[in-house]
Order: C-alpha cells, then structure tokens, then sequence
C-alpha cells in the first residue's frame, strides 16, 4: 500500500493524487455494480440458482488432489480398527506368494 501511495504521489503529484484516487474508488464502485447487475441478469434469465451452482463448485474442492492425498495419508496414520480373525476367513494374501 506505501509503494502504491509513493508510486501515485510520483506519478501524479501531491495536488492531483486526491482527485485521482477519488475517480479510482468510483471507477471500482461503478465497476462492482455493473458486474453485480449482470450476475443478477444472468440468472434471472437463465432461471438458475447461482447459489446452488456456487455451492455445487465449492463442493467440488474435495476432489482437488491435495485434498485426496490429504485424507489418504490421515487414514494410513490412524491407528487401524482390527477385527479378530475368524478360522474361517480367508486371509487378505496368499502366504505362499510371499
């Protein structure tokens, strides 16, 4: 924020910075309203829910990879819930093979 204040005091003087930082904010003000209004259009013409549809994309940041191997390496590490062996059960491997 300092280099930007230096950076417009150099390039538009100590007098004319006011005014054009001021014409800046109303520039992003105009800005949000025009993109708020178009985001409003759109879904009133598409009969969408942008709310549903952002809720949908959010949820899909459960499949980004670092979230997988995430929780693949939380469960490696959790200590694992064993079962007693029946005499039954078949054994996971063949203790031939190995």
């Amino acid at each position: 924020m300092i280099a930007l204040g230096v950076l417009g005091l150099l390039i538009f003087g100590p007098e004319r910075l006011p005014k054009a930082a001021a014409d800046a904010i109303k520039w992003l003000r105009q800005i949000r309203e025009m993109a708020g209004s178009a985001r409003k259009d759109l879904a009133d013409s598409s009969g969408l829910d942008l709310q549903d549809t952002i809720n949908t994309v959010k949820s899909l940041g459960e499949y980004h990879p670092r979230n997988i191997a995430t929780s693949l390496f939380a469960e490696d590490t959790a200590p694992a819930k064993t079962k007693p062996a029946a005499q039954n059960d078949k054994p996971m491997f063949d203790p031939d093979a190995t």
